[in-house]
């Protein structure tokens, strides 16, 4: 029962993470489980834990009295988010290659690996969103600069949704990839110069593919 069920969420979140991203969901809309369980033929079981987990990436947020809405993705935020990122970033990128150990680049060449083994897989978004994120942290690990670290996980854990978004929309996945293999490659070679403007070209480059997503999808239903 437990495979079914899952199937079927998978397919409900699936369904649902389509209509939010391409606005026919519309930001503020209720997503009433009775009614979407109704729609998609399917017991609300399945609609409650894919409510949940877009509510883990940032689509969908429950509010008292109110139940699940859809949540605003807003151009403003990506460029103050992704310039943030940047900056910060980047000094972090500088601090830590002088400092890096052949233990670290070891652990951040099995990141890489597992995140191209991720893809194609059941939930590939998420585990590649997790991985993604602890293959710059461990590229980062040697600054020694906690402070900035929390800075840049927040950061990233509101970007989460628009990097997600970017991922299954905007062909991110592949572009990701041959800029994860470069910056590694310039970290192992201490090229930090190099390093640093491959890591804001990954960044800002996002950003921009982002934008130019959300743009067209206020057009297409204005």
């Amino acid at each position: 029962m437990t495979i079914v069920y899952k199937t079927r969420t998978q397919l409900v979140v699936e369904t649902l993470r389509e209509k939010i991203l391409s606005g026919e969901i519309k930001a503020g809309q209720p997503l009433r489980q009775a009614a979407l369980a109704e729609e998609l033929n399917v017991s609300r079981i399945p609609v409650r834990e894919a409510l949940l987990q877009l509510e883990g990436e940032g689509l969908v947020v429950f509010e008292p009295h109110k139940g699940a809405t859809a949540t605003e993705l807003n151009v403003e935020q990506v460029d103050e988010l992704f310039e943030l990122r940047a900056m910060l970033e980047s000094d972090l990128l500088a601090a830590s290659i002088p400092n890096l150990t052949e233990e670290t680049l070891e652990q951040a060449g099995v990141l890489l690996h597992q995140l191209g083994q991720a893809l194609g897989k059941e939930n590939a978004v998420n585990t590649w969103s997790e991985l993604n994120s602890n293959y710059h942290n461990c590229l980062y690990s040697g600054a020694k600069r906690p402070q900035t670290q929390d800075l840049v996980n927040t950061l990233n854990k509101n970007a989460d949704r628009y990097i997600r978004m970017h991922l299954l929309w905007a062909g991110g996945i592949s572009k990701a990839e041959s800029e994860h293999n470069e910056l590694y490659m310039l970290c192992k070679e201490k090229q930090t110069e190099k390093a640093i403007a491959v890591l804001k070209q990954h960044i800002l480059g996002s950003r921009d593919e982002i934008k130019e997503f959300l743009l067209s999808r206020e057009t297409a239903n204005s």
